[in-house]
């Protein structure tokens, strides 16, 4: 029988238009650079969205991968697995946190935080501790409770009712934060650098003061370091550079360096309230991904390699910057480690997706980061020649775009 074609314009036909993908289909990928069906080369700057955090098709990853594959899939939660004790004992071993709850993807590690969070309130305070703070411009995932911790309309509008018991407050800005933490507030939820909202990082003093503010009113920090966790701000987790230890932080993306996993870590106490039947997953923990993780893990203990992220930050900065020198575009770099997002100068707000489709058609990929940011959340180790070779041809498309306009 033989394999039926596919094509981009395939997808239009049988797939909920949710999506709007590239007009590529990439078909192979190795190390920091993918090829399409028409043989095609890209240098990869996306990464998938900080996943493919040691590229495309590591070796020793797919060797995991392969030899898991051969021993064990799958059993549920009815049992447990060898990968998955290894891997939550690797992660508690390297954090603040005691226990570990595995899912799929970064939004169910999410909502495992934040109904742990109201069960926790309600375990030890009373039904009337559940309100959840978060910021605006945040984002959390795309179930109904995650668009709704998360701080940007657009993701909920149409969707409502929406769950209650939930406040937005600006990023950085204790004083509003201050004004709404209350007796009820069960929780708040941050990210340490704001992702989807534009790379937005935390100050220091801020998010130091959010601990304290939790503190005071007895409130469950949690962390979402979906795309900021497993090496990509250069430390394994972001809270450690903050100097702020949370009570509950999410890690999904770059964890499986590609292979779908999730995982909520939180202190021994705030785990109790998840007492046996209070929250499940069929393929939470499963031997493929945990084993997978495991070997990440495991690499990242080089401390070269997370010295090596800080090096390539510089790399790209100084790039983005002498292409700015020439071209005046950008209005801001920032970031941290390989999250990095160039906002576009106010002229050229709302255009970012014409860099990024005339990246593509110069053979780069990269990143939005909401319609006035371009985001870069490469390979941990993307060879210098190919950090080299994509800002040269980002600098072309960069050049082509303003010329056309």
């Amino acid at each position: 029988m033989s394999t039926p074609k596919v094509s981009r314009e395939t997808f239009d036909k049988v797939m909920v238009p949710n999506y709007n993908p590239q007009a590529i289909v990439p078909v192979r990928g190795e190390g920091s650079r993918l090829w399409d069906q028409q043989g095609r080369e890209y240098i990869d700057f996306a990464g998938g969205i900080a996943v493919n955090l040691l590229g495309h098709c590591h070796p020793a990853l797919v060797e995991a991968l392969e030899s898991q594959a051969r021993q064990l899939w799958h059993l549920s939660n009815v049992y447990t697995n060898e990968p998955a004790l290894r891997l939550a004992q690797q992660l508690t071993e390297r954090t603040f946190a005691d226990r570990v709850f595995f899912c799929n993807s970064g939004a169910e590690a999410n909502e495992a935080a934040f109904k742990l969070a109201r069960k926790y309130g309600h375990d030890h305070y009373g039904a009337d501790k559940y309100e959840i703070i978060s910021f605006e411009q945040s984002f959390h995932g795309r179930t109904l409770f995650t668009v709704t911790v998360g701080g940007q309309l657009k993701y909920r509008q149409g969707f409502e009712p929406v769950p209650g018991g939930v406040t937005h407050v600006p990023y950085n800005d204790l004083e509003a934060l201050r004004k709404v933490i209350s007796e009820k507030t069960c929780a708040v939820v941050m990210e340490p650098i704001q992702g989807e909202g534009g790379v937005i990082p935390a100050d220091p003093g801020f998010a130091q003061a959010v601990r304290q503010l939790c503190d005071d009113n007895h409130a469950l920090l949690v962390y979402d370091e979906i795309q900021t966790g497993v090496g990509r701000t250069g430390d394994l987790y972001a809270y450690e550079a903050l100097g702020v230890t949370p009570d509950i932080l999410t890690s999904a993306k770059g964890l499986g360096g590609g292979f779908p996993i999730g995982a909520m870590l939180c202190r021994a106490e705030v785990a109790e309230s998840f007492g046996f039947g209070a929250h499940g997953s069929t393929f939470g923990g499963n031997p493929l991904g945990c084993a997978v993780a495991g070997k990440v893990l495991e690499l990242l203990q080089d401390p070269q390699l997370l010295a090596g992220v800080s090096h390539r930050h510089d790399l790209i900065v100084e790039g983005l910057e002498q292409i700015n020198a020439r071209h005046r575009i950008f209005r801001e770099i920032r970031g941290k480690g390989l999250l990095i997002g160039a906002e576009l100068v106010e002229p050229w707000h709302g255009q970012a997706g014409q860099f990024l489709a005339e990246g593509r058609e110069q053979g780069v990929l990269v990143l939005m980061a909401g319609p006035n940011v371009l985001r870069f959340t490469p390979s941990l180790i993307m060879p210098e020649a190919d950090i080299r070779d994509g800002l040269a041809k980002l600098e072309v498309a960069v050049g082509q775009v303003m010329a056309a306009n």
